[in-house]
């Protein structure tokens, strides 16, 4: 039976800088994406500052920070100088990535286990500028127990792998993974969220998972707003996530 509690739905408004950077343009402009995202529904926006700063720029970050009325979730690698970006500017939430500059998108979970000592340090000041600190990480038992032990308040499950399955054994036994992680995670007391190649055919299954309090879904939706609209694609994705809880 679905649950009836309410998923919320961060938007990634990456996409949008990757298509003003390919011509070196003021245009599209993630700001106005953002904007337009929360009036279609979306509970969060969330933007990647990546060291190659490929899509996304501190002025996107900067203006964003002054413009988004609902959330401000900040993507990071945990470097010194997206930390001090941060403490800056303030997002009400940082999520904590690994970064390979070689990669065309996050291509798998932080590891916490072996960072855990130096993670707990660096998140030390996040915590103390009162922003949610939350660990993208793989669906492992491990994982979840390191991001409670660095002192994080939530983890956001990398759902790539589910996604990539093409056999309905294996989306399966990926999304019991997921599930398990989750409830493992909610037991101790973590904000429970989940994303990576979400779509408009496989996220019905996620939101089966309770735990789960949000989902970040940003290519599909930026991909399916080229041909229907930012509004629609958003107000769409927003109907299978609460149809699938029930409500």
């Amino acid at each position: 039976m679905a649950t009836t509690k309410r998923i919320e739905l961060g938007v990634n408004v990456d996409h949008v800088a990757t298509i003003r950077q390919q011509r070196d343009t003021r245009y599209p402009d993630p700001v106005h994406a953002a904007a337009m995202a929360e009036l279609a529904g979306a509970d969060q926006i969330t933007i990647h500052l990546r060291e190659d700063r490929r899509h996304i720029q501190d002025r996107d970050v900067a203006i964003m920070r002054n413009t988004v009325q609902t959330r401000l979730n900040l993507e990071m690698g945990a470097t010194q100088e997206m930390r001090s970006i941060a403490l800056e500017t303030r997002p009400d939430q940082v999520t904590l990535v690994p970064e390979k500059r070689e990669e065309r998108t996050t291509e798998g979970g932080l590891d916490v286990v072996g960072q855990a000592e130096s993670l707990r340090i660096y998140i030390q000041p996040l915590v103390q500028a009162n922003i949610r600190v939350v660990t993208f990480i793989d669906p492992e038992a491990d994982q979840v127990k390191a991001s409670v032990d660095i002192g994080a308040h939530g983890i956001e499950l990398h759902t790539g792998d589910y996604c990539e399955q093409t056999s309905v054994a294996s989306r399966e036994t990926e999304l019991a993974r997921l599930a398990q992680a989750a409830h493992a995670g909610h037991e101790q007391r973590l904000f429970i969220a989940a994303g990576h190649g979400l779509d408009y055919v496989n996220t019905e299954a996620i939101c089966k998972i309770d735990p789960i309090a949000e989902l970040n879904i940003g290519h599909s939706i930026i991909a399916r707003a080229v041909l229907v609209g930012l509004d629609r694609a958003i107000r769409e994705m927003r109907a299978i996530i609460d149809q699938a809880r029930g409500l």
